[in-house]
């Protein structure tokens, strides 16, 4: 009996845990943001070519997110690397790589509803840029070479939920 109350303990904290909802650009959303962009196809083999290949010899690319009024240090970051001829991200999570390569690595940020209009397809990345709504730095002739695959990246926020009362690590 007292081993079923146990397991019936460990389970219910379980499902409470799987249930919490992640912080919106914290290191767990990364985390499940990766995830996620592991399951797009038009990430993985939209951006196989040469978009992964420009990587300045470190062997992945570093993407770097925050929310704008979270300011810079709440960035999180997700790293893309060629592996099985598909552009795979093999980290994300909290920000490991501090100084960008802006030839070949991005940041972008955005406010929160903006984030949210982008990750529900309101408008894509080149209304985004051109009115201001996402703040972006990295090579521009190269993401505007694949706005399809960019699209896609803007849409994993509105398919990884996140709670968007108090930024990341606050």
């Amino acid at each position: 009996m007292h081993s079923k109350m146990l397991l019936a303990l460990a389970l219910a904290g379980a499902t409470c845990h799987a249930g919490a909802a992640l912080n919106l650009m914290g290191a767990e959303w990364a985390t499940a943001a990766c995830e996620q962009w592991n399951r797009t196809p038009n990430l993985l083999d939209g951006l196989s070519s040469d978009w992964i290949r420009n990587d300045g010899g470190k062997g992945f690319k570093v993407i770097h997110l925050y929310r704008t009024e979270c300011g810079e240090p709440s960035q999180v970051e997700l790293r893309i690397a060629s592996k099985d001829g598909k552009a795979q991200c093999v980290y994300g999570g909290a920000v490991q790589n501090a100084t960008m390569n802006t030839s070949v690595d991005y940041t972008m940020h955005a406010a929160t509803p903006q984030w949210g209009e982008m990750g529900r397809g309101q408008y894509g990345p080149m209304r985004a840029m051109m009115f201001g709504a996402l703040q972006f730095t990295g090579p521009k002739l190269e993401a505007m070479g694949v706005m399809g695959p960019f699209e896609s990246f803007l849409l994993l926020v509105g398919k990884v939920p996140g709670e968007t009362a108090a930024c990341p690590g606050r």
